[in-house]
């Protein structure tokens, strides 16, 4: 299993100020200890990261949702090759010509046409009230009330590109993505019950919801649109 160095102080906290694995602008610094800041202030374009002490190959992948052969090729590279602090990787395809390369994975919407959210193209990953909502630049996703050990379903088919406990702040967390330009995640949970590299279904059981710092149940639903973080409740069903 891929690991991936993030560290955080609280969830709530991570909803407002981190920057996700998912995110495909990357700033220059650790993928555990990101700060903001884009191109102009970093020096690293959108889609590159900058490799920090401690990274791998196999753990930028995960960290933005690519393969590491994928990764390797794109950088002329193997998959066995060492990165070392200071290089400077691509982590998103050269060009992305609709129509080519992958075959999306099983049950996974097709990307949208334009950048605006499809209403209902998710599933609720469980119901609940929603604890905290998304709001564009402080927020990254939505916080769904729910009972500890309730199952949390794949909001829409796709592959599992990250599933484990190496984000303190999101607990146990799946990451799916559904296509080239729609990745969910589903963090705070209390038990994984998919492996990375696993196609999913939608409304596939994925996880249990667990609780947060101060005992209250509930699981952190995000989703990115082009590396962005989107409004879950604009593509979830009323």
């Amino acid at each position: 299993m891929r690991r991936v160095f993030l560290s955080m102080t609280t969830m709530l906290a991570a909803c407002s100020s981190f920057t996700p694995p998912w995110e495909s602008t990357p700033p220059p610094t650790t993928i555990g200890a990101r700060t903001t800041g884009g191109a102009a202030s970093t020096g690293v374009p959108a889609g590159f990261y900058r490799v920090n002490p401690g990274d791998t190959l196999q753990s930028i992948a995960g960290a933005f949702g690519q393969r590491p052969q994928d990764i390797a090729t794109w950088n002329g590279m193997s998959t066995e090759t060492l990165v070392t602090p200071g290089q400077v990787l691509r982590v998103s395809p050269p060009s992305l010509t609709p129509g080519a390369g992958a075959v999306p994975p099983v049950g996974a919407p097709q990307a949208p046409s334009s950048a605006a959210a499809q209403q209902g193209v998710l599933t609720w990953p469980l119901r609940g009230p929603i604890l905290k909502r998304f709001v564009p630049g402080k927020t990254n996703g939505i916080v769904i009330g729910a009972r500890v050990g309730e199952t949390v379903r794949a909001a829409a088919g796709g592959r599992v590109v990250y599933a484990g406990t190496g984000i303190p702040a999101y607990g146990p967390l799946v990451i799916i993505k559904h296509n080239d330009s729609l990745i969910t995640a589903y963090g705070q949970n209390s038990k994984l019950l998919v492996q990375e590299g696993e196609a999913v279904t939608q409304g596939q059981p994925v996880a249990e919801a667990g609780q947060d710092s101060n005992g209250v149940g509930s699981i952190q639903f995000e989703v990115r649109q082009d590396g962005r973080p989107a409004d879950p409740l604009a593509w979830l069903p009323r």
